[in-house]
């Protein structure tokens, strides 16, 4: 098939489930790789019924078939009206759509269930009501392909990462910090199957949780409270005995190791140290900063020949400065630069909706779009399925 110039819209909402981010991004077939441009990102908060559903759902013990059926496809409304929103203000003609969904269970490691072992993973968000609402087709549901070839369905934004940022003279990191962290190694000159990329451990997802107990917050608006805390060094020093961490890439997690119960464990192991909540707040973000620097220092510095490395963050973390500051004084003293994708021309916030309309350029073309040294599938294999208008 020809490849083709396209508008193409990107759907992400992350594990923070706070709210949908569209991209509407052009992308231009070029020798070697794509070239993408970001036109418009908009940001919509998920209306709090409709937030509270989802945080229900995520890794529930029990839930009933027809609350499932009902979210899934009231979450497709949602992304509808957030694409229409976006194009209609902008004025924006598209002629595809890429969808993420909404991570309601993601296990990448095979467990027993019904007498077979194996991975399974759930993004919700009817993708039929996006085309029939937008009229162009949507593709939805990338991560199965990679995890029914071996791969651990995550993570798949390292695509657009070397896309994007790789370079030929300089070593680059793009760390996203949503509810989960994940970083994306690009050694410079390196080709795509050379890319080192995993999750670092949570991200905002511990914050937020913190934030909403104990002040009944969704998340601590520039770290604020976070910053008027000490970081408890015992706890700390407990939390990242987590055998998650030494996991050797690739590896990915998620709410079903890092959500609700997890939570609860890091503010009963706090209020053993310190009633005050500011505190558990701080220790919240140092454990988000200390598992993102001893997983470079331990899995990607060693690949890098050279420095100074460009260490480009997105995502809601980058917009923190309370962590951000943490993160410099970790990563600094390893030859570090800190900076966000925003100097790049990508807003932080932005990015991962822009990779699933890069990985939906890639479907319509039949191009595949996961990276298998960072996934750890057997082979590259062609992402998502169609929803046709």
């Amino acid at each position: 098939m020809k490849l083709k110039p396209m508008i193409v819209a990107g759907i992400m909402s992350g594990t923070s489930a706070d709210g949908i981010d569209v991209a509407v991004v052009q992308i231009a077939p070029a020798r070697g790789r794509p070239n993408l441009t970001l036109l418009v990102h908009r940001g919509f908060r998920y209306p709090p019924a409709l937030r509270r559903a989802v945080l229900t759902a995520m890794n529930a013990k029990s839930t009933t078939t027809a609350e499932l059926a009902k979210l899934n496809w009231r979450l497709g409304i949602a992304y509808a009206e957030a694409v229409k929103a976006t194009i209609k203000q902008h004025k924006i003609k598209i002629d595809l759509v890429g969808c993420h969904g909404q991570t309601l269970y993601h296990q990448a490691r095979p467990a027993s269930y019904a007498d077979k072992s194996f991975a399974c993973t759930w993004q919700a968000g009817e993708a039929a009501i996006i085309a029939a609402e937008t009229g162009v087709p949507v593709v939805s549901n990338f991560r199965t392909a990679d995890m029914a070839n071996g791969g651990q369905g995550a993570p798949l934004v390292p695509l657009l990462d070397y896309v994007m940022f790789s370079d030929p003279r300089r070593n680059r990191v793009l760390q996203n910090i949503g509810g989960i962290a994940n970083l994306t190694a690009l050694p410079a000159g390196a080709y795509s199957d050379k890319i080192v990329a995993f999750d670092t451990g949570p991200g905002n997802m511990v914050i937020d949780a913190l934030a909403l107990k104990l002040f009944n917050k969704n998340y601590d608006r520039n770290g604020t409270t976070a910053a008027k805390g000490q970081i408890l060094v015992p706890v700390l020093k407990e939390m990242l005995r987590d055998r998650y961490f030494a996991l050797k890439p690739p590896r990915t997690t998620g709410r079903e190791q890092f959500g609700r119960e997890y939570a609860a464990s890091f503010l009963a192991a706090c209020r053993r140290h310190s009633r005050k909540p500011e505190d558990a707040l701080a220790t919240a973000t140092a454990l988000t900063a200390e598992t993102i620097a001893r997983s470079f220092e331990s899995f990607v510095l060693p690949t890098m020949r050279s420095k100074p490395i460009d260490y480009i963050v997105s995502g809601g973390g980058a917009r923190n400065p309370t962590l951000m500051k943490m993160l410099e004084a970790k990563l600094g003293p390893l030859g570090c630069t800190l900076s966000t994708t925003e100097q790049f021309g990508m807003p932080a916030e932005a990015k991962e909706a822009a990779a699933f309309a890069l990985m939906a350029w890639m479907t319509w073309h039949y191009l595949p779009g996961n990276v298998p040294s960072a996934t750890g599938a057997k082979r590259p294999v062609i992402l998502g399925q169609f929803s046709y208008a």
